[in-house]
């Protein structure tokens, strides 16, 4: 598969005039981040304020990269659009449909049969439009991209929130939406609000069972689930340049689980060493004739408190191995300290499943350390006491991982190999007595952990960490083992240690695959048909949102209250649902099934106040639209936080709520609500929240009189008669508001504007 030597030699010839045009606007030196993005400029552009965190900027990204969830909805909304042809190099992943249950073929083979409509209309899709296609069991999208389309100095987006993947080669990579996909797969400049910065200076070597993956657990523990909101993190010190590129890629992936809007490393050797051993010597070449522009200024790293907004210090050599959990991302504990909490907090002390792998640690580097374990074990007489499973992520790794003995050594020690793709990482995981919802402990080296997502039992606790740990304790079985310092009997009754872990950051032979499950588009795709049968219960085609009708919002119902935690998984959940992601009418019957009503504490029971009973989420919001009445919905801190779906944006707009009213918003999710005609609206005081009763009855004013920077009012009126006006904010630019006023930002796409 070509990786546009062309389009980046395009990049790299125009980056030192752009970057020293910026140093002259900023008058200072520059980030690598700020390099990047000022390079990546649209036309037009140069005009606008930069001020971080504040002013919204139009970008030009270089790629477009797509899994098969939110690719249906994504070009969907393309064919809409009315173009011919992607404008930029584009490609769609088949990674997220395959369920995990028995092993790899079995399984691969299951989800071939029973997608077969979705992957015919992606590939009929991509075929049609200049889409590269990468089939089902070619692996997951964002190892792929890191193994064929990253390059350092790049800017692409990507239709899942863990895009950012690719920053560990040194390429500003962001999770979006698919209407953001289908701007710029349309030709259309990319607003993004101009990101603060958070600087990671890393010193020290690792060492030990330490690994890259403890350098993001770390960072999780520190800025928290929404530390990131709204910020790029540079890494960047000797530690940085120490880690390998896979490395790197772990650590930018999980990034996303802080609300970073992406994560980055500077362009070096062990950059460099990848892109010769993926077979990339060409864009290697042209990198080390940019290089100084690779990376940030000098004197920005010799002195990161005045460039940054915020500076964090890792030694590696004194970093711990970390697990964190359970049920959040960001709740870190070093391994010293692990055993003593899982104690302390009555968590399942035995381990029932430990799985690594996914998009976040299936490098060669992560499953040859990881099987240096399980050769261990062998050796040592030890049998795994719980159930193991390997998810390699690319056909590529997978190939080349088995020519070198690896899988029949985790065969040896009792683990199953999953099929390349995202599975149990995503909620993709027929996992047996799932159902009974019993209360247990699984280990993993993925990155999200919140209660549901990987077997639907809210009671699973779920901890991560990196396969180091997550192989050591499955030999064990045991949370509460230390690997560091602890003893395990073997099966000759004698007490044996686990040495520490050891691997190759790529492999010795080189990469080799027999086929890779690429399949190139059509020249010319003019006389392709898209394949979507129109009496399908998974594939519809969308029909055009309706315009704002140019007057106030009054009369709406309050649809939830959510209490707490609220992230797209609690929104739009995925696992069974992931069939419908290309028919918005079925998949809106998920519409906040997972959030929790502030008003009697439960899950998909909301008052209708038509009837005064109470109901289901999605089926009192279509009683509301089958009377033509609108709704809103209420929302708590960092609401929508978690993957990129746009379904948890589109579905309400489908069924008709009209507000979504929240304390703050997560990134992705925010301007996911913009793009489909929302109003995505936040409380000027958050202790509001608190005003808004069960059968309130809402307006919305100032509409008429919508403009950047301008507050809106919201009129509360109470069952009583009583009522509230509280002011709320927005973030909408004069472009946003144009969508609202459209109806959605692809109204304007397909109207020429």
């Amino acid at each position: 598969m070509a990786f546009d030597i062309e389009m980046i030699k395009a990049v790299y010839e125009k980056f030192p005039s752009r970057i020293e045009t910026a140093r002259k606007v900023v008058g200072r030196p520059l980030t690598l981040t700020e390099k990047i993005l000022y390079a990546h400029l649209s036309e037009g552009a140069a005009s606008q304020s930069y001020e971080r965190g504040v002013s919204y900027v139009d970008f030009q990204p270089d790629r477009v990269a797509m899994q098969d969830a939110t690719a249906q909805m994504a070009l969907l909304q393309f064919m809409q659009a009315g173009r011919s042809q992607v404008a930029v190099p584009s490609t769609v992943h088949c990674d997220h449909l395959i369920q995990a249950e028995i092993g790899a073929t079995a399984d691969l083979n299951k989800a071939k049969d029973k997608n077969k409509e979705v992957y015919d209309f992606l590939a009929s899709v991509s075929n049609k439009y200049g889409i590269g296609f990468w089939k089902p069991g070619a692996g997951i999208i964002h190892q792929v991209v890191l193994e064929n389309y990253a390059f350092p100095g790049g800017m692409m987006i990507g239709t899942d929130s863990h895009t950012p993947n690719a920053g560990g080669l040194g390429m500003i990579a962001i999770g979006v939406g698919g209407a953001d996909a289908c701007d710029v797969m349309a030709g259309l400049p990319w607003e993004l609000k101009f990101p603060k910065l958070i600087g990671v200076r890393l010193t020290g070597r690792l060492s030990g069972w330490s690994s890259a993956k403890d350098v993001i657990l770390k960072v999780a523990g520190i800025l928290t689930v929404k530390g990131g909101t709204g910020a790029v993190v540079e890494y960047f010190g000797d530690g940085a340049r120490s880690l390998s590129a896979t490395g790197k890629g772990t650590i930018c992936n999980m990034g996303a689980e802080i609300g970073a809007t992406t994560s980055i490393f500077g362009y070096d050797e062990k950059s460099e060493a990848y892109l010769r051993g993926t077979d990339r010597n060409d864009i290697a070449d042209l990198a080390n004739a940019v290089k100084e522009h690779l990376t940030g200024d000098d004197e920005v790293y010799a002195n990161p408190e005045k460039y940054f907004d915020q500076v964090i210090d890792i030694n590696l050599s004194e970093l711990e191995p970390h697990i964190n959990g359970p049920f959040t991302p960001d709740l870190a504990w070093p391994l010293s300290k692990f055993a003593a909490a899982v104690r302390e907090n009555g968590w399942p002390a035995k381990l029932e499943v430990g799985l690594i792998g996914s998009c976040t640690n299936s490098s060669y580097e992560d499953i040859s350390r990881a099987a240096s374990l399980a050769q261990q074990a062998v050796d040592k007489k030890l049998i795994a006491k719980s159930e193991f499973t390997i998810t390699p992520g690319s056909e590529q790794v997978r190939f080349t991982v088995e020519r070198d003995g690896f899988l029949d050594t985790f065969g040896n020690m009792g683990g199953v190999v999953l099929a390349n793709a995202c599975g149990p990482c995503i909620g993709q995981w027929a996992r047996h007595g799932a159902d009974k919802q019993e209360k247990n402990s699984i280990i993993t080296s993925f990155n999200r952990n919140f209660a549901k997502r990987a077997d639907g039992n809210p009671n699973t606790h779920a901890f991560v960490a990196s396969p180091e740990i997550v192989t050591a304790l499955a030999i064990a079985g045991d949370l509460t083992f230390n690997p560091a310092t602890d003893t395990l009997i073997n099966e000759e009754g004698k007490q044996v240690k686990l040495d520490e872990p050891a691997g190759l950051e790529m492999p010795t032979l080189g990469f080799a695959v027999e086929d890779a499950g690429y399949l190139a588009p059509a020249e010319d795709g003019s006389s392709v048909d898209v394949l979507v049968d129109p009496k399908s219960d998974r594939l519809q085609l969308l029909a055009p949102f309706k315009a704002w009708e140019g007057t106030d919002l009054t009369g709406l119902k309050l649809l939830i209250k959510a209490k707490g935690k609220c992230t797209t998984d609690h929104i739009s959940m995925a696992g069974p649902w992931l069939r419908f992601r290309g028919h918005l009418d079925n998949i809106s019957n998920n519409m906040l099934i997972g959030a929790v009503n502030a008003y009697n504490g439960e899950t998909n029971k909301v008052k209708n106040q038509l009837t005064g009973s109470y109901g289901e989420v999605p089926a009192v919001q279509r009683h509301y639209k089958a009377e033509g009445i609108g709704s809103i919905v209420v929302g708590d801190e960092n609401y929508g936080e978690g993957s990129s779906r746009e379904h948890a944006a589109m579905e309400p707009r489908f069924l008709g709520v009209r507000a979504i009213l929240v304390k703050s918003f997560a990134r992705i999710h925010e301007t996911n609500l913009k793009k489909q005609g929302m109003l995505a609206l936040t409380f000027d005081n958050p202790a509001d929240y608190d005003l808004i009763q069960e059968d309130d009855s809402i307006d919305i004013l100032g509409l008429t009189e919508f403009a950047p920077g301008k507050s809106l009012t919201v009129k509360l009126t109470h069952a009583d008669g009583s009522s509230h006006e509280i002011k709320v904010n927005h973030t909408y630019n004069k472009g946003q508001i144009g969508w609202f006023k459209a109806g959605s930002a692809l109204n304007l796409i397909k109207a020429g504007v």
